[in-house]
């Protein structure tokens, strides 16, 4: 599996505010209520723009037009309750389980199924995409969680550690290979895809209703009871503090775009902000109904919140142009002095009308390319047989230190140990006909240096007695070659001479029929 390099931590940022914090969250005024065909067990925004609605509510998921409001597409293809509906990173595609067992992959575009996952045996509660887009992962009440591979369409991964209903996970955005489940079992488990296992165990007083990641992964929010629990990922599940100030079951968790605010629905009608700095509530807003699910859209100007009477409501901020440039800068432009301050621009992707200049990345010498421009034969030698090189590459170097009158000097001065590899390199390569001009020149040199001195070591000298058995073998079959080439050639050209006779023979046979043609007439 190939090393992924470690990245710089990343947490929360600061929120700051133009407004009084209850003058803020004041602005999303004129809720719209939207009536569906039950519960609304589940909103999210799309995360590309316009940040189109997904609502999950009875067999079906709506989608809302992000900027309008309007209903803008239907998904009925469920046989059953369906649960969790949800995007992908780049808003294209759509997941959702139901409560016939299975999970299906949607194009946002044309409501067509792509794909459909079947293997839990009870209903699918939780279902999200991994950052990679190619992997979903779900739970279940039969309390296992799956990964499922979209091209192949199997489940890669299952874990069945859990001892009840599985009704809430999410994702990493950082870690493709990361996921945290919550169930009814009182618990919450980090699992790690590549080692198959369960990494972390988290432990509450009540059922687990919702999981959330902090941007980072290094905290995570657990909903269980009334109260939303903080725990650290990074120090084995750590317990950071707990916030109580809902009277019932918190249902649902949603971060603002920045990090720094959580929002928590309940069934206590109420959905509370808390600033993640200091872990204290800053506004509480009051529905009609128990609370199901909230969203607030990436660019924090529409909050959405499902409620168990069938309705969602739809609240938006209005943002004036001055405020969003802001908003948009300060959330685009990393901190100065950082190495992604000085890298912006690496990533810009031109217009297709733009005129790109073409830039060719100059290719990096090999380590025995460096040593030949530093003059160094003998350690371009040694590199060059120590890396699993192919025989030409490694032929090609002897051939340019012959050119440049440098074979001796880089044989010169070895050892048993250096020499070895270049004995066993002749030995294996002295009979490809490619090879075999450069490779005598090499042996004839490293006689000429060592002589009597190969015979002191044996492992040298039982190198050099292959290396003649070798040529000897070779030569046999170049003389059993040149006696083939030769009877050939006999044969050859006795064809020749039969092929002339017969000529000949049929030249004059046609002449005497030709001559007693004419003697008859």
């Amino acid at each position: 599996m190939e090393f992924k390099a470690l990245g710089a931590t990343k947490t929360a940022r600061t929120v700051k505010r133009g407004l009084p914090e209850s003058g803020y969250w004041k602005r999303f005024q004129s809720p719209v209520l939207v009536k569906e065909h039950g519960m609304v067990t589940s909103l999210e925004f799309s995360p590309v723009k316009p940040h189109d609605l997904v609502a999950t509510a009875s067999m079906r998921l709506q989608l809302y037009n992000g900027r309008t409001g309007q209903l803008k597409r239907t998904f009925a293809r469920f046989t059953g309750p369906a649960h969790s509906g949800s995007f992908r990173s780049d808003g294209k595609l759509l997941v959702a389980g139901d409560d016939t067992n299975v999970v299906q992959v949607l194009d946002a575009g044309s409501r067509t199924i792509l794909r459909t996952f079947k293997g839990h045996r009870d209903p699918v509660h939780i279902t999200r995409f991994l950052p990679d887009k190619v992997r979903v992962m779900s739970g279940s009440d039969d309390k296992t969680v799956r990964i499922w591979d979209i091209p192949s369409q199997a489940a890669v991964n299952q874990f069945d550690e859990h001892t009840d209903y599985v009704r809430t996970g999410c994702v990493f955005g950082d870690n493709p290979n990361l996921v945290a489940t919550g169930s009814y079992d009182h618990t919450v488990k980090l699992w790690d895809l590549r080692a198959n296992a369960c990494t972390t165990t988290i432990e509450i007083d009540d059922p687990v209703e919702s999981v959330l990641a902090f941007p980072g992964g290094g905290v995570v929010a657990v909903a269980g009871g009334p109260n939303v629990h903080l725990y650290d990922t990074l120090m084995g599940g750590r317990h950071l503090t707990t916030m109580g100030n809902h009277e019932k079951t918190v249902t649902s968790l949603c971060l603002d775009s920045g990090g720094g605010r959580l929002l928590a629905g309940s069934l206590d009608h109420h959905v509370k902000i808390y600033d993640v700095q200091n872990f204290k509530m800053v506004y509480s807003m009051n529905y009609p109904a128990p609370v199901l699910s909230v969203a607030l859209s990436p660019d924090d100007t529409k909050l959405a919140v499902g409620m168990t009477s069938g309705v969602f409501s739809l609240r938006k901020r209005h943002v004036s142009a001055k405020e969003q440039a802001g908003v948009q800068l300060a959330k685009d432009g990393p901190a100065y002095g950082t190495r992604e301050y000085f890298a912006r621009g690496g990533t810009h992707k031109g217009a297709d009308d733009d005129l790109r200049i073409e830039h060719r990345r100059r290719k990096g010498l090999a380590d025995y390319d460096q040593f030949l421009r530093k003059f160094q034969h003998s350690r371009a030698l040694d590199a060059v047989l120590a890396n699993n090189r192919t025989g030409m590459t490694v032929v090609t170097l002897l051939q340019e230190l012959v050119h440049r009158g440098a074979l001796a000097s880089a044989l010169a001065g070895r050892d048993e140990l250096s020499l070895d590899p270049i004995v066993r390199f002749i030995v294996k390569f002295i009979d490809q006909p490619r090879y075999t001009a450069v490779l005598t020149k090499v042996t004839e040199t490293l006689l000429d240096i060592y002589d009597d001195l190969l015979l002191q070591s044996t492992r040298i000298a039982d190198l050099f007695i292959r290396l003649r058995t070798k040529v000897r073998v070779e030569l046999r079959v170049q003389q059993e070659m040149e006696m083939l080439m030769g009877s050939m050639d006999m044969l050859m050209a006795a064809c020749h001479v039969s092929h002339a006779r017969a000529a000949e023979r049929t030249a004059a046979v046609a002449d005497d029929e030709k001559d007693a043609a004419v003697l008859a007439k």
